[in-house]
């Protein structure tokens, strides 16, 4: 009996790579909050000049740290470092109490450049802590973030790094325990956590509203239906950024065949390409769109000219400034020196 051949292959690698495309993902750069932080960091260079200094990269992105620091930001790991009499500004990704009191016996002048959800989460979990309640937050052991929100009520707060970690929880009351979660998460991976946690405690208590930024969500939604198509996914942001390192996750979890993680155009292989007729671009909520550009340039001189645009969102949320930028800190800073 002699055997039926294979079926031929809709597409071959190489024909795939003759029909080259870019699936843009939109929304994508830029949140309301990223823009805000680096907003108050330039508008502070302008009104009181240079130096400033910001507490930890105001936002997790090499270009933009690079940016402002030719602009004259100073940025420092630790409060103590910033010379008394002086501004600091506090990150997008928050601040623990301590830090605010640091800033104080240091005499410095503030602004909170704080992301307004980030700073949501912190007052809830304040919230829950005065109401006696085990409070787990999900997120990354490490970031900022999470450092940020547990030092608000450390004695209540437990972490919980992703579903394998739910194992080693425990807490006072299982009737009284509620989850919070860092902003930047992975939708998905954050409730199946929620999900595992659910498990152990059924009358776990939810956040009155998403912890998950908008942004963060909406990127995820656009990567989901992009990695469908693309048989590559490249996302522009930085390593230590969260929300971009997920995008790469998401990517992979929703079908591309490959997807990776790049500051600049440059850094991308030119092997990534070697059969690829789809690729998708997209890029993290801390990411200057003119990197994006840089990475369609790229592509388009090699061949990936057509550019189709996916819409997941539309996006129209702004956040106001930080109230201390209508204030003299400079003036302050040094009366509060001499005192």
């Amino acid at each position: 009996m002699t055997s039926s051949p294979s079926p031929t292959p809709a597409t071959t690698p190489g024909e795939a790579a003759s029909r080259r495309r870019v699936l843009l993902a939109a929304p994508r750069g830029y949140c309301a909050g990223v823009d805000r932080a680096v907003i108050a960091v330039e508008k502070a260079l302008e009104q009181y000049g240079a130096p400033v200094y910001v507490r930890h990269e105001i936002v997790h992105n090499k270009y933009v740290v690079k940016t402002l620091e030719k602009k004259g930001a100073i940025f420092v790991e630790e409060t103590e470092e910033v010379p008394e009499g002086n501004i600091v500004i506090f990150s997008a990704h928050g601040v623990a109490p301590v830090v605010h009191e640091e800033a104080k016996r240091g005499k410095l002048a503030t602004i909170d450049a704080t992301c307004p959800l980030v700073t949501k989460v912190h007052k809830e979990a304040v919230r829950y802590a005065k109401e006696d309640y085990d409070i787990l937050l999900i997120g990354h052991e490490g970031h900022e973030e999470v450092i940020g929100t547990s030092g608000e009520a450390p004695e209540h707060i437990t972490l919980v790094d992703g579903p394998q970690d739910v194992t080693n929880v425990e807490v006072r009351d299982p009737d009284k325990v509620v989850w919070l979660s860092q902003t930047t998460l992975s939708v998905d991976e954050t409730m199946e956590t929620v999900d595992a946690l659910k498990g152990r405690y059924p009358n776990l208590l939810s956040p009155p509203s998403d912890d998950i930024c908008y942004a963060t969500q909406n990127r995820q939604i656009a990567v989901k239906q992009m990695g469908a198509e693309a048989d590559l996914v490249i996302v522009v942001g930085s390593k230590n950024s969260s929300n971009s390192v997920r995008l790469v996750e998401v990517a992979l979890g929703a079908g591309a065949r490959d997807a990776h993680l790049v500051d600049y155009a440059e850094e991308i292989d030119e092997a990534w390409l070697e059969g690829v007729g789809t690729v998708g671009v997209t890029s993290g909520a801390s990411v200057p769109d003119v990197l994006v550009h840089g990475v369609l340039d790229w592509l388009a001189a090699r061949g990936y000219e057509d550019v189709e645009t996916l819409t997941a969102a539309e996006e129209s949320i702004h956040f106001s400034l930080p109230k201390e930028l209508r204030r003299d800190l400079r003036a302050e800073a040094k009366a509060a020196t001499e005192d």
